[in-house]
C-alpha cells in the first residue's frame, strides 16, 4: 500500500488542463473537413468513394454532411485534385442537425444552452448512457471520459445508472430495432426539463449502416436531439468539448 502511495505521488497530477490549455491529438487524427472549392472540378471522385453518402455536389460545390462522415479519409484519397482535407479542429459539435454540413456557408459550431437551463444544470448534468446497438467504440470514447486524464467530473458532469437520477441521456449506436422501445421508455422516465446529446455517427445518421431496416438512422427520429456529437468515434476531446460548451464552462 505504501509503495503505490509513493509511486501516485511520482507520478504528479495527470488531468490535462483543458479547456485552458488546447490538447495535443495524434498525428493521424482527422478533424473537420476543409473544402477547397477552387481546386474541384466536379468529378465527384469524392462522392463515389464515400461509404455513407455523407458528400454531396450542391450548385457544383462538395458539401459533407458531418453526421453520416466516418472520418475515413477515403474521399481525400480519391480525389486527384485535393478539394478535401481533414484538419486537426476537433471541435466538431452542433445544437442543430443541419449545422453539421460543410459547404461554402460559415461553420456554426455548438451554443449553450439558454440562461434558466445554465442556472439548472450548469454547475451538474447527470446523464444515463444508452448503447443503442452500437459497436461500443463510441461507447469507449465516452467511458474513457471519467478516467483520470479527462476527468468529467470537475466540470460538474456525471453518468448515472437510473434514468430517474439523469437530467438527460447520451445516446450511442444506430438504436437498431431492439433498442427503440428502450430508448423511448428511457427518455420517458427522465424528469422534464430533460436533454438528449447524440453521440457518433450512428447515433446521428445510421452510420455506416444508414438505411439497414433494422436501424431507425439514429435518435433523432425516437427522441429530440440537443446536442449533436459527429465521429465515428469522436475523439474524447470532441465529445468532451461538445459537453463543456452546451453547459457554457467553455
Amino acid at each position: 500500500m505504501i509503495r503505490a502511495l509513493i509511486s501516485r505521488i511520482k507520478q504528479g497530477y495527470r488531468t490535462y488542463p483543458f479547456p485552458k490549455k488546447e490538447p495535443v491529438l495524434p498525428e493521424r487524427f482527422n478533424g473537420r473537413p476543409v473544402l477547397n472549392h477552387d481546386k474541384c472540378d466536379n468529378c465527384r471522385a469524392c462522392e463515389k468513394a464515400c461509404p455513407t453518402g455523407a458528400i454531396t455536389s450542391q450548385d457544383n460545390k462538395v458539401c459533407i454532411d458531418m453526421g453520416k462522415c466516418l472520418f475515413c479519409g477515403d474521399c481525400t484519397s480519391a480525389c486527384p485534385k485535393g478539394v478535401i482535407e481533414f484538419s486537426k479542429d476537433y471541435r466538431l459539435a452542433a445544437n442543430i442537425r443541419k449545422d453539421l454540413l460543410v459547404s461554402d456557408k460559415e461553420i456554426k459550431l455548438a451554443q449553450a444552452i439558454d440562461k434558466q437551463s445554465r442556472r439548472i444544470f450548469g454547475r451538474s448534468l447527470k446523464l444515463r448512457q444508452v448503447s443503442a446497438g452500437g459497436c461500443n467504440a463510441c461507447e469507449a470514447d465516452t467511458n474513457v471520459l471519467t478516467t483520470l486524464t479527462f476527468d468529467l467530473g470537475r466540470f460538474g458532469i456525471q453518468f448515472v445508472a437510473s434514468p430517474r437520477h439523469a437530467d438527460g441521456i447520451l445516446v450511442t449506436g444506430p438504436v437498431t430495432e431492439n433498442m427503440r422501445l428502450a430508448l423511448k421508455k428511457t427518455y420517458d422516465a427522465i424528469p422534464s426539463p430533460k436533454f438528449v446529446i447524440a453521440v457518433g455517427a450512428c447515433a446521428i445518421s445510421g452510420g455506416p449502416y444508414i438505411g439497414h431496416t433494422e436501424t431507425s438512422n439514429g435518435a433523432n427520429g425516437i427522441v429530440p436531439v440537443d446536442l449533436y456529437i459527429p465521429g465515428c468515434p469522436p475523439h474524447p476531446y470532441t465529445i468532451l468539448d461538445g459537453l463543456v460548451t452546451f453547459l457554457g464552462r467553455r
